[in-house]
């Protein structure tokens, strides 16, 4: 099963990235001049031709941003696309969040703890994303902790609930074992803690 399931994967990345190369060579031949496009045609039936075009072109795109120009070029294309009524919605928001989750230098789930939900007595794992601040903080009064409670098998949904710091049982397991935990539904469970051994006092 693994070994299909992968398969598949790959199937499907390989048929959708022919697929925006077909789209591609559809757009240039609406643009390009009659006599360029039977030519053109000839490399829709080329096998992988569009999967190497475009590894090529998200290399290209990589050298691209990489340089002060692409800098530059980006900045303009963001402060555009905030001056768009609703579309500066949806893209801020997005935005927003795929900053947080991806950025290198971020560090959207700082810890994997246990916590009971959806009611009490039934506990699940849950990864801290921070500490509510500001009114939110003001009202729970005692110290809370920001945590995100994903879905099983699917962990991109989930919930966002903030809970008393009492409350929250850390763990030992890293953030990507209790993912993989998580997305096997139990079973791939994470390899048991090693006890930490006791500091020897020095003379």
């Amino acid at each position: 099963m693994p070994l299909a399931i992968t398969i598949w994967v790959l199937l499907w990345v390989l048929g959708l990235m022919d697929g925006m190369f077909s789209w591609l060579l559809s757009l240039s031949q609406a643009v390009l001049p009659e006599a360029m496009r039977e030519g053109i045609e000839t490399l829709r039936h080329v096998p992988g031709l569009g999967v190497l075009v475009l590894l090529i072109v998200l290399w290209l795109t990589g050298l691209f941003v990489a340089n002060i120009f692409g800098q530059w070029f980006l900045r303009q294309w963001d402060r555009l696309l905030h001056k768009i009524p609703i579309v500066k919605s949806i893209y801020s928001s997005v935005k927003q969040v795929s900053d947080t989750l991806f950025s290198s230098n971020g560090n959207a789930f700082r810890e994997a703890v246990l916590v009971q939900y959806p009611r009490a007595g039934s506990w699940t794992i849950a990864f801290i994303t921070g500490a509510p601040s500001g009114e939110v903080a003001r009202h729970l009064g005692e110290p809370h902790v920001s945590v995100y409670v994903p879905t099983t098998p699917n962990p991109t949904s989930g919930f966002f609930l903030m809970m008393p710091r009492a409350e929250v049982v850390p763990l030992a397991m890293s953030v990507d074992e209790a993912l993989k935990y998580i997305i096997s539904m139990g079973v791939v469970a994470p390899p048991p803690a090693v006890p930490r051994a006791p500091a020897v006092a020095r003379n």
